[in-house]
């Protein structure tokens, strides 16, 4: 839509429109696509992007957890949790890409961390006085799916212990999903 025909919708200037689309252009909430017009210099048509969809109401966590019944309706637990394993491998190859197993403990669970606030868990480390690790999500961006299904939670674990190395013990402390207000683990060194 046109800045001039938001205006009138909005009950504002065209200039007071432009004004504030600038500043979400800047944010990347919107961008812009200057079209030909009849008379005069060409006319910008502004559209939501996809960073601006996080500002919207969905209808997720419904569908995934309606996806969850139907998959152990039609395939039963054992199809269930085939379906939870692979997903878990794809995610194990995908982690591995991005933590190689070179790096010291410190900075694969900076690293984990980092993957896990760009998949929504706003995840943060905090150093403990023995050498090992607290990983903090803050959010859980798959709740509803993960309580109709705790087998998102348990391969959540094996999932990490892959990602960080055979030698180091991975331990949750507090589940959102129990109850907790986050999600916590201890990473440590093992033998």
């Amino acid at each position: 839509m046109d800045a001039t025909r938001m205006g009138k919708q909005l009950g504002l200037t065209a200039m007071a429109v432009r004004q504030h689309l600038y500043e979400l252009q800047q944010e990347k909430l919107v961008s812009a696509e200057e079209r030909a017009a009849a008379v005069g210099r060409p006319t910008k048509y502004w559209q939501l992007t996809r960073e601006a969809d996080r500002l919207f109401p969905d209808a997720y966590a419904e569908l995934s957890v309606a996806l969850i019944d139907a998959l152990g309706d039609a395939f039963g637990d054992a199809g269930l949790k085939q379906v939870i394993e692979s997903r878990c491998a794809r995610q194990k190859t995908e982690y591995a890409k991005r933590i190689p197993s070179s790096l010291p403990l410190k900075e694969k669970v900076h690293r984990l961390a980092r993957i896990r606030t760009e998949e929504g868990y706003m995840a943060e480390v905090k150093s403990e006085r023995n050498g090992g690790f607290l990983l903090v999500e803050n959010h859980c961006p798959i709740c509803a799916a993960a309580t109709a299904c705790t087998g998102l939670c348990t391969s959540e674990l094996s999932l990490f212990r892959t990602a960080l190395g055979p030698k180091v013990a991975v331990e949750r402390l507090e589940h959102i999903v129990s109850g907790d207000r986050r999600c916590a683990y201890r990473i440590k060194a093992g033998n």
